[in-house]
């Protein structure tokens, strides 16, 4: 009998960790409703399918993955609908724009041009798996 999968948890407080968070969560995909912005309580959440590439690309699973953002002063959206609740993105990647420290940008890249521009006082960012993986019929394919 197989093992069962451990949840992934990472916790990311520098452009290091955050190039982790970022290489977990490529090809992750994400409905534009499930991108919330608390202004009042300073976070950012996503909830996302992730492909699971630590399980190798032959498993082809994906699993739901919780993505916080802590001390957010901001966030700006470039050729994202924010009306289009339903509509599909796919992150590419997660990078850090350093600003006056420790405080800087977090960029979301996603396929088809669009990004998100989270500025935070710091990096506080905390990715957790909160669902078991479930098989999908393919894995991600890039372009050479």
């Amino acid at each position: 009998m197989p093992q069962a999968a451990k949840p992934l948890r990472l916790l990311a407080e520098d452009a290091d960790d955050l190039a982790v968070v970022s290489a977990a969560l490529q090809d992750a995909v994400a409905k534009i409703g499930d991108i919330a912005f608390d202004a009042a309580g300073r976070r950012l959440t996503v909830a996302l399918n992730r492909f699971r590439w630590e399980a190798g690309e032959k498993t082809r699973q994906r699993v739901r993955t919780g993505l916080q953002i802590g001390g957010v002063l901001g966030v700006r959206s470039r050729k994202l609908r924010r009306d289009a609740k339903g509509a599909i993105v796919e992150l590419l990647s997660l990078a850090f724009e350093p600003g006056e420290a420790p405080g800087g940008v977090v960029v979301f890249t996603f396929a088809g041009g669009g990004d998100l521009r989270v500025e935070v006082e710091c990096l506080d960012l905390i990715l957790a798996d909160v669902s078991d993986p479930w098989p999908t019929p393919r894995a991600p394919a890039h372009d050479a």
